[in-house]
């Protein structure tokens, strides 16, 4: 066979295409290792957060306790404080565990039945839990003077984590269509229309047998609080109209905002934070379960973009850095509601967000941001655990950092803020809590009253 010689331009065409081959499969191998790294690195803070709500649960309900500190001289002080809201980010958590196989299915049922007995005979108000419930006896423990009776928000944080448990285990067993059950019943024993006041078209946050309405907070958009009209509207039982809706949260349609903060348009006005936006958690808390891929209402069209945007208006917020805190940058983002440090350089509490801003950054913020600017939030999880070793603790990311002042930390956890990061991070992943929450009967029903449309869902 006679040999074929190439020469000249011919021969370093082919040469110059077997190298661009040759680097573009380079290329390739090292996109799946970082793909790989990235999982690996996703899997890792999932388990790290879930470990709040499995090794530190509140140990005779198994519910999440208000805080863990592992710096605490007295670890017992706060112990059997249980946390009503931040237990339903922990119920979303622990369903992660399961479907992850970072828990035991069997083990989680048990411990999800114990959850359900507890709170079935723990104290309600109106079928109302209240925001702090003690661990021990059910009794509600007052969050402040005239705050001693229902708190409608943060159950509705914690029914929507009782209704995916419901939903993830209705088919199941005999023991699990059993904890569905107990689920199904609790749900329909939450009675949202009474915390109307007599019909007023608002919800209200609190309702107190001694105080009655005098906390006198009705939930007006926008903030944290959309999911408690959704499963206000969706209830099977106690259910309030649509007008309740639009009157109440939307305020007639008045909280738009044809406002934008770096060329991103907000869409809704942000209750105190009309300039850049409220705290990141105003994006995770009525997410974790409603799904806002693509969903709209009458007003807004696209809650995605919404939420979107008041992250990345976070993120470019942290970037432009006005205060000059060292750190600031695409690695290092992410203001919202935790632990501060003070100008003493102790450990208080604030609700960060551009306007309020302290040189705090906050793990959670960026963590549980996955699903709006993955990047950006893989961006900051390399680097935390990679270069940062001393901002995570046994349970994971520590509440609260500070590069500025000295790589300053509180090695202390709150449920609220634990809570979200495995979740968020799993709906970006899978979508399967939102899938889980988004396909249960009632609320399919209760966004179409409400005049929703998700086409991912079928809603229209």
């Amino acid at each position: 066979m006679k040999k074929i010689v190439l020469t000249g331009g011919l021969a370093l065409a082919i040469i110059s295409c077997k190298n661009n081959q040759i680097n573009q499969n380079i290329t390739d191998t090292a996109a799946v290792k970082s793909s790989i790294a990235d999982e690996q690195l996703m899997d890792k803070v999932q388990k790290d957060a879930l470990k709040y709500f499995w090794d530190y649960a509140e140990p005779n309900s198994f519910l999440g306790r208000e805080r863990y500190h592992e710096d605490d001289i007295y670890p017992d002080k706060d112990k059997h404080v249980i946390t009503t809201g931040g237990s339903g980010f922990g119920l979303a958590t622990i369903l992660v565990g399961v479907e992850r196989g970072f828990v035991p299915r069997n083990e989680a049922v048990k411990r999800l039945t114990t959850m359900m007995d507890f709170l079935a005979k723990a104290d309600r108000h109106k079928g109302v839990w209240s925001h702090w419930i003690n661990g021990e006896t059910g009794k509600t423990v007052p969050f402040g003077k005239k705050d001693n009776g229902g708190d409608l928000v943060e159950t509705a944080f914690l029914t929507s984590g009782i209704l995916m448990v419901r939903e993830y285990f209705k088919n199941g067993n005999a023991e699990e269509k059993a904890l569905a059950k107990k689920c199904d019943e609790l749900w329909k024993g939450i009675q949202w229309n009474w915390y109307t006041k007599g019909g007023e078209k608002v919800l209200y946050w609190h309702w107190s047998p001694e105080y009655q309405w005098e906390m006198n907070f009705p939930l007006q958009g926008y903030n944290e609080c959309l999911i408690t009209y959704i499963l206000a509207a969706s209830s099977p039982t106690y259910s309030i109209d649509a007008e309740t809706y639009y009157k109440g949260w939307t305020r007639n349609g008045t909280y738009l905002s044809d406002k934008e903060k770096y060329g991103l348009p907000m869409y809704v006005k942000h209750n105190g934070a009309e300039e850049y936006g409220g705290p990141l958690f105003w994006a995770h808390y009525s997410y974790i379960g409603l799904d806002p891929t693509n969903l709209s209402d009458k007003l807004i069209n696209n809650y995605f973009d919404l939420n979107k945007n008041q992250v990345l208006i976070d993120y470019k917020y942290c970037l432009e850095n006005p205060k000059q805190w060292k750190g600031y940058g695409p690695n290092y983002w992410g203001l919202t509601a935790s632990y501060t440090r003070n100008k003493n350089g102790g450990t208080g509490y604030n609700a960060h967000f551009p306007q309020n801003d302290h040189g705090v950054i906050t793990p959670t913020a960026a963590l549980s941001s996955f699903p709006y600017t993955p990047k950006e939030s893989m961006d900051f999880l390399k680097f935390l655990y990679n270069h940062k070793p001393e901002f995570i603790g046994t349970a994971g990311p520590y509440d609260a950092t500070s590069i500025h002042y000295d790589n300053w930390f509180t090695p202390r956890y709150l449920a609220i803020d634990q809570g979200t990061i495995a979740p968020m991070i799993e709906n970006y992943r899978t979508g399967f809590l939102w899938k889980l929450f988004m396909n249960a009967p009632e609320i399919q029903q209760g966004l179409k009253k409400l005049s929703f449309k998700s086409e991912k869902y079928n809603i229209r």
